[in-house]
């Protein structure tokens, strides 16, 4: 499916969609937005508040420097601009989850807009804009438990700060939808001012959708969908919507602007409330806090403090290294995996085979344990000094994976695990030699067939010998030694 791709299923073909993403993402700092609160998730409820979080009369909040370092280092990395001047509004609404009755956010001048994120799909690149970011504060939690007549609050989550990463309406397919969230958690996490985990809600998506015929250019009625935690819902839920819509003008309905809620378990949206609009916040605003004041010349130390992005190590990795295409994607996917391999690559190992053991071996342990590569017990040095070993003939691949797994379970370095094992590689030629006329001669009939032209025989001999050598006959020459003899 090519990017920009017209909308499948009930009138397919006659419309295309019309997305933009307002990804919420959780600020990596100790503290919440506006007080000393801890921001650590999975505490007993209403344990993480004060006075302030929670909305007391009187109090007075204070702006958390590190996060509006967070939200310029994100902007510069999404190619925004910085506002060198921006505040924070009120919104106002009444909700359980919110105890002060309105949200801290910012509204006519965020701190970052004017960006761009780039991502490939199907092969070609797309370029998608950034409306804004803007800094404001997370509401509180309802929990709804037992089905009785009323709900818990927790409030452990008011004040936690967050950026909202608005894009343009450029996306035009659920496919583009899901890998754009993927290259802002990406570029996120190398950033480190969020940890993406869209499990614990620390990156989560509201999605505005439309359908208009194609080649028009004015815009439908949108529909907001909420409520998505994961890449997989953000196609799911962009789908459904998407037929829902078609289906509605198709059957000579209109499309009605409204938020509604995406139900994964059943895969469909539903309708949860109108569609507010921004004079139904009444922003103005907020009178207990200063404007934003971004320093140029503090803005640029950030700027030179970013570290390098997964596109430009993608670059540097296909370029320097020659690896293909599909294994720098693989290693760039997460900063901790590519930091894992250049630190294999320094310590020495080649650049090709630290990229598939990594790939193949390594996945495998840590995926059967579902560990990531911060919790594996091997390290990068571990690995290329392994490498060397087959490199120079010490041990041949095949023996190679069984040090690797000891090295997994025990954390032992491969020398010492050859060594106590006894698994050096035989490479003498005469006692390979002495093995491989044993093996010819017990196999006088498997001889002649080879020798009539049954060449898929040569796999069974080496077969035999490696078993008898315990695997441990260097590959190469036996079969250079059997080619030679069974000529003969």
């Amino acid at each position: 499916m090519k990017s920009g791709v017209r909308s499948q299923g009930s009138g397919a073909g006659k419309y295309e969609a019309v997305i933009g993403l307002e990804v919420h993402a959780q600020m990596l700092t100790d503290t919440k937005i506006f007080c000393g609160c801890s921001t650590k998730f999975g505490s007993e409820p209403n344990t993480q508040t004060c006075p302030v979080c929670i909305g007391m009369p009187g109090v007075l909040p204070v702006l958390n420097r590190k996060a509006v370092e967070f939200a310029v280092r994100t902007g510069l990395a999404l190619n925004c601009k910085i506002s060198p001047y921006s505040r924070f509004a009120r919104k106002n609404y009444f909700y359980p989850d919110l105890p002060k009755g309105y949200q801290i956010s910012q509204y006519e001048l965020p701190i970052c807009e004017g960006g761009y994120v780039e991502i490939v799909v199907d092969g070609d690149v797309k370029k998608i804009g950034i409306t804004r970011i803007h800094m404001e504060e997370d509401a509180g939690k309802n929990i709804h438990e037992g089905g009785g007549s009323y709900s818990f609050v927790d409030l452990n989550r008011a004040g936690v700060p967050l950026m909202e990463i608005v894009s343009e309406p450029d996306i035009r397919s659920p496919k583009e939808a899901a890998e754009y969230m993927k290259k802002l958690r990406t570029s996120l996490r190398y950033l480190g001012v969020c940890d993406g985990n869209m499990e614990q809600g620390s990156l989560r998506c509201d999605a505005n959708v439309s359908i208009r015929p194609v080649g028009q250019k004015e815009y439908g009625i949108r529909a907001e969908v909420k409520n998505i935690n994961s890449f997989k819902f953000v196609e799911k839920a962009l789908e459904y919507e998407i037929k829902r819509q078609i289906k509605v003008v198709e059957e000579g309905g209109r499309v009605i602007q409204e938020t509604r809620l995406f139900d994964s378990a059943t895969g469909t949206t539903h309708s949860m409330r109108s569609k507010e609009e921004a004079h139904d916040y009444r922003y103005f605003p907020e009178p207990d806090l200063v404007p934003i004041k971004a320093d140029a010349k503090w803005i640029n130390e950030i700027k030179d403090a970013l570290p390098e992005l997964p596109d430009a190590k993608r670059e540097m990795f296909v370029s320097e290294y020659g690896l293909p295409e599909y294994d720098a994607d693989f290693l760039v996917s997460e900063r901790s995996l590519a930091i894992w391999y250049e630190d294999a690559v320094k310590a020495g190992g080649q650049p090709k085979a630290v990229s598939n053991w990594m790939m193949v071996e390594l996945m495998k342990l840590l995926n059967d344990e579902n560990k990531t590569i911060e919790d594996c017990p091997v390290k990068p040095l571990q690995l290329a000094r392994m490498l060397k070993l087959i490199d120079n003939g010490t041990i041949s691949g095949k023996i190679a994976k069984t040090v690797f797994e000891d090295m997994y379970r025990t954390g032992k370095d491969a020398e010492i695990i050859v060594r106590e094992k006894g698994l050096i590689q035989i490479s003498d030629s005469s006692e390979i030699e002495k093995t491989v006329d044993e093996v010819i001669a017990k196999n006088p009939k498997e001889v002649e067939r080879i020798k009539a032209g049954d060449e898929k025989l040569l796999g069974f001999f080496v077969g035999q010998i490696m078993k008898a050598t315990k695997g441990k006959a260097n590959p190469q020459m036996v079969n250079d030694l059997l080619k030679k003899k069974l000529q003969q």
